[in-house]
């Protein structure tokens, strides 16, 4: 199978290599015939998140490009966990470990060709770390692990004046250990990760180097970050989570459609697969005419239907239209309206709440007062119709899927209301 010679181009025109541990190999390597890769996800947590997304992205791309994929979900790894700057983490049990792992396959699964020419393999370090002893560990792969070496992470320097335990100072002997396995059994040459897992990466081409006398490559992508530095990743509800059961599709477009312009581009090449010509337009439009938002919308519509499908992704923008009278409300499938109502902001309440009062519970305003002279001012809505009555009691026809309302103050300030 040939393969595509301009992908590290693309690779690199999208800020997808931070890093690589030789520039001219590692393009050698893939524009002249497929190469076996692999790129490891820990199952830390029930569900990937935003950087896996990354991750996962890449390796699509890749695989795209010819070449071959191993998705690692680590079994093993996930038992210990990547040394964190924040502090030793907690260490999930085995039977928790095996669940995630399970959900993190399944998530992966989607996004890769597992038939064809150049199908992908999923794989699971727990299936050759399990039954290895520690002294065979000690032995083949610690011997080849200088301690200065290690010492010099920046990840294991940050943590030494606080305290770092023996088995995270040792998760690179494992991940390295993933890839000599992986290089020796099944001819993978080339690992990627985020940057933050250089140290990782370049360890696994060191320990084949010094093990096997072999040659291996290792690029790292990016942390992607906001404008002001800090990282993504993290919403006021917790991380940015791929499975909907953790983040409901309107929430994760939602979150796209709100990216700051400044970033807009950055985003539209790592996570979409638009062409440089469409990209550049939207950053065009995006300076030019910025109030239109045609790159966030570009952007949230592309990654949403690639992560969660067409459908899902014109569930999110119906909902999001309907809420501020750009539809019918009651034409809103009920799991859509309930997500994005409790992203915008919902309480609850007892049925026959009058209305003045919900405003107040709501939080539209401040009080009963000024419940009533929002509403004598034709400023209050209820299921995007305008109150006029102060008095109003809504009733069980007003209800949506059952038992929601959508209550509004002017054209922007919106609460749901869950009726019980």
């Amino acid at each position: 199978m040939s393969v595509d010679p301009g992908l590290l181009d693309d690779l690199e025109w999208r800020g997808l290599i931070a890093h690589s541990t030789d520039p001219e190999a590692l393009r050698e390597a893939l524009t002249e015939q497929p190469v076996r890769f692999y790129v490891g996800f820990d199952p830390t947590a029930p569900s990937l998140h935003m950087g896996n997304l990354v991750q996962i992205l890449t390796a699509k791309r890749l695989q795209l490009a010819g070449h071959t994929p191993y998705a690692l979900v680590g079994g093993a790894t996930g038992m210990i966990g990547d040394p964190r700057d924040s502090g030793e983490r907690t260490l999930n049990s085995l039977d928790t470990v095996k669940e995630w792992v399970q959900k993190v396959q399944r998530q992966i699964e989607p996004f890769l060709d597992f038939e064809g020419p150049n199908a992908a393999t999923m794989v699971n370090n727990y299936d050759w770390t399990a039954s290895l002893s520690t002294i065979d560990f000690l032995r083949d792969i610690g011997k080849h692990f200088p301690v200065n070496r290690m010492l010099a992470r920046d990840v294991v320097k940050s943590r030494l004046e606080a305290g770092i335990s023996y088995t995270e100072f040792s998760y690179v002997l494992l991940q390295s250990m993933d890839f000599l396995n992986l290089y020796r059994d099944h001819g993978v040459r080339l690992q990627f990760g985020g940057s933050d897992q250089w140290g990782n990466l370049t360890g696994g081409v060191e320990l084949i180097r010094r093990h096997e006398g072999g040659k291996a490559h290792a690029f790292a992508t990016p942390l992607v970050t906001k404008a002001d530095g800090t990282k993504y990743g993290k919403t006021e509800g917790g991380a940015l989570w791929l499975d909907p059961e953790m983040m409901s599709p309107y929430a994760f477009h939602q979150f796209w459609l709100n990216a700051e312009d400044d970033k807009v581009g950055e985003l539209l090449r790592i996570f979409t697969f638009l062409s440089r010509e469409e990209i550049e337009d939207l950053e065009a439009q995006t300076a030019e005419k910025p109030f239109l938002r045609a790159g966030q919308k570009a952007l949230a519509d592309a990654v949403t239907t690639v992560v969660h499908g067409a459908e899902e992704t014109e569930h999110a923008k119906a909902a999001a239209a309907a809420l501020f009278g750009g539809g019918d409300l009651r034409e809103l499938r009920g799991e859509t309206l309930a997500a994005a109502l409790r992203e915008a902001g919902a309480t609850q309440a007892a049925r026959g709440t009058p209305v003045v009062d919900l405003l107040v519970e709501a939080g539209l305003v401040k009080s009963k007062g000024e419940a009533r002279r929002t509403i004598s001012e034709g400023g209050a809505y209820l299921n995007n119709e305008r109150i006029t009555d102060v008095e109003h009691v809504p009733g069980e026809d007003d209800l949506i899927a059952g038992s929601w309302l959508v209550l509004r103050r002017g054209k922007k300030n919106l609460a749901g209301v869950e009726m019980r």
